[in-house]
């Protein structure tokens, strides 16, 4: 579904059925260099089994118009403003890493607007090293390798996503330099750094959970390397979620996908209300 955002075209996949506003809404959004694709299974069982879905393209991301947007904070409002463009009143709000920030941010503009918050391999605060963000600055597609290894708890992660025999970071990879090269090649700039400068630099967990209204959970990874889960802490201490543990890394929707579309499954059935 394209609409117009800001003046500026946007787009959000509903899952192959049409957007119904009406609808118990649930909005997927990915992470540094992502696209809607990455919520492939998730987006599509869930529009098919009683929700209106919208798995964003981020501005400067996949199908989405512009550049890249400075913050969590602006990306927030852009989020909150694509809900209204698309005419849903309430929602469900699902990120991960980058995306579980701006899920946070988004979650405590709507207010009650916001029925679940889900925050998949997160991590507050969400630091990027020196060294990578140089890598990032200079050679974008050897950061693209480290942090792709790094994102993956093996080699060959069986059942795979979309299905067995699946190469995961082959795929990942693919995406991660079509959204860097495609950024270049539109004059825009490198992704990668703005992107990962965007999680280094996003604090404001504190003013977020204060305006919250709706329950939280931490949908995590055991074998996460790029947010630990012990680094998880500040947002237990803040949000007093509900932790969801499951034996992989980063990459969790493509590892894990069933894992994770159970996890959801179970927690939009929990009632509204924090």
């Amino acid at each position: 579904m394209r609409l117009t955002v800001n003046g500026r075209e946007a787009y959000a996949y509903t899952g192959g059925k049409p957007f119904d506003g009406a609808t118990p809404t649930v909005m997927l959004i990915h992470g540094a260099l992502g696209d809607h694709s990455v919520w492939a299974l998730q987006s599509r069982y869930l529009a098919h089994h009683g929700h209106a879905v919208l798995a964003v393209d981020l501005p400067g991301h996949g199908r989405s118009a512009g550049t890249a947007l400075p913050d969590v904070e602006t990306l927030a409002d852009w989020t909150v403003a694509l809900l209204d463009a698309a005419g849903a009143s309430r929602c469900a709000l699902v990120g991960h890493s980058m995306g579980s920030l701006i899920a946070l941010e988004s979650a405590a503009r709507l207010g009650e607007r916001a029925s679940h918050l889900v925050m998949v391999a997160t991590a507050y605060p969400m630091p990027v090293s020196a060294a990578l963000l140089q890598t990032a600055l200079h050679d974008p597609l050897a950061a693209i390798d480290s942090v792709n290894a790094f994102s993956h708890s093996g080699l060959a992660a069986k059942p795979s996503m979309p299905g067995p025999g699946s190469w995961l970071h082959g795929g990942n990879r693919a995406l991660m330099r079509r959204m860097q090269s495609r950024y270049a090649e539109a004059g825009h700039g490198n992704l990668f750094h703005h992107d990962f400068g965007v999680c280094d630099r996003y604090a404001g967990l504190a003013g977020a959970a204060q305006r919250l209204t709706c329950p939280a959970w931490l949908l995590l990874g055991s074998k996460d390397q790029m947010t630990t889960p012990k680094a998880s802490q500040a947002l237990r201490d803040a949000l007093a979620p509900t932790v969801v543990t499951l034996p992989f890394g980063h990459a969790l929707m493509a590892e894990a996908p069933d894992g994770v579309l159970t996890a959801l499954k179970e927690i939009l059935t929990t009632a509204a209300g924090r």
